[in-house]
């Protein structure tokens, strides 16, 4: 075979690779590319939609649906990822930035911190457990669970007497939480008590807390009852939530099945000052009966 018909031969094989191919034996058809999005070119400074506002009780992507008013209703009491439609085998655009976006806020709310000022501005007594810094904080939930002697010390000069009731705010594991909910619901903790006859202690504020904090306020100020507010771990639904732990007689060692747990506190769960209201309530209510956790409810089933 001569140069000449090599080239022919090579010519031909090309000729025919770039022939439409068949599809089970029937004439070649492009695909229907479907409904094609708007292009909207966007320029520096131009407002872009944040899909962090959208609603996810309301958010529902799945195309031609058979009973979309039945789903919407049952959408509107969870803020569940429900009805998220699909783009062939993977999810829809707006869905996978929406995840993206819920996943980026709560990492955000472990790692950062409250302004170190937050404790003085909010009229508390600013200590911190015996982390050194954030990353000890989460590699070492212990040391999140005590003081060492020179924060016990503030504790002692800053609350005086020995109080019935004795208020905690930690940062805990969302500081946004806190940021966003604590101190309006700590108002209407305050006012409730008031109302009720019952004091609450000067309030504290414990950087890199964990719940167990709280026992070690009740070994340094000997109150009869704390009640620990502190950011809760983040999820996709909320990097903002908050909860409430009360336990009686707190004391290092006590049993996690003695403490009754408000939970949830944030905008799409109980609203801060509706939760602090309901708190006042239970800590008369342990305060009368002298127990708290799985022993409150005992004692009111008998």
């Amino acid at each position: 075979m001569n140069k000449k018909e090599l080239s022919a031969m090579v010519a031909e094989l090309l000729q025919s690779m770039q022939a439409e191919p068949a599809v089970k034996g029937s004439d070649y058809k492009p695909r229907d590319p479907g409904p094609q999005p708007v292009q909207r070119d966007h320029q520096p400074g131009d407002f872009v939609p944040d899909v962090t506002q959208l609603d996810l009780r309301k958010l529902y992507l799945v195309e031609n649906p058979a009973q979309k008013d039945k789903y919407l209703a049952l959408k509107e009491r969870t803020p569940a990822r429900l009805g998220m439609g699909r783009a062939g085998p993977r999810y829809k655009t707006l869905t996978m930035l929406r995840f993206r976006a819920d996943h980026a806020a709560a990492q955000d709310a472990v790692f950062s911190q409250l302004p170190e000022d937050f404790g003085e501005k909010n009229g508390l007594i600013p200590v911190k457990t015996r982390c050194k810094d954030k990353d000890e904080y989460l590699t070492r939930p212990d040391m999140g669970r005590c003081f060492d002697e020179e924060n016990q010390k503030k504790i002692r000069q800053g609350v005086t007497g020995q109080p019935k009731v004795q208020l905690v705010i930690g940062d805990g594991l969302s500081s946004a939480a806190i940021a966003t909910n604590a101190m309006d619901c700590a108002q209407a903790i305050r006012d409730g008590l008031k109302l009720k006859g019952i004091e609450l202690g000067q309030g504290i504020f414990v950087r890199y807390c964990r719940v167990g904090a709280g026992d070690a306020v009740g070994d340094v100020t000997g109150c009869e009852l704390v009640c620990v507010l502190v950011g809760e771990r983040p999820g996709l639904v909320t990097d903002k939530s908050m909860s409430c732990y009360l336990t009686y007689k707190p004391h290092t060692g006590v049993s996690e099945s003695s403490r009754t747990v408000v939970s949830n506190i944030h905008a799409q769960g109980t609203p801060a000052v509706e939760a602090g209201a309901h708190i006042a309530s239970l800590i008369e209510t342990i305060l009368k009966k002298k127990v708290s956790g799985v022993g409150l409810h005992l004692e009111g089933s008998v």
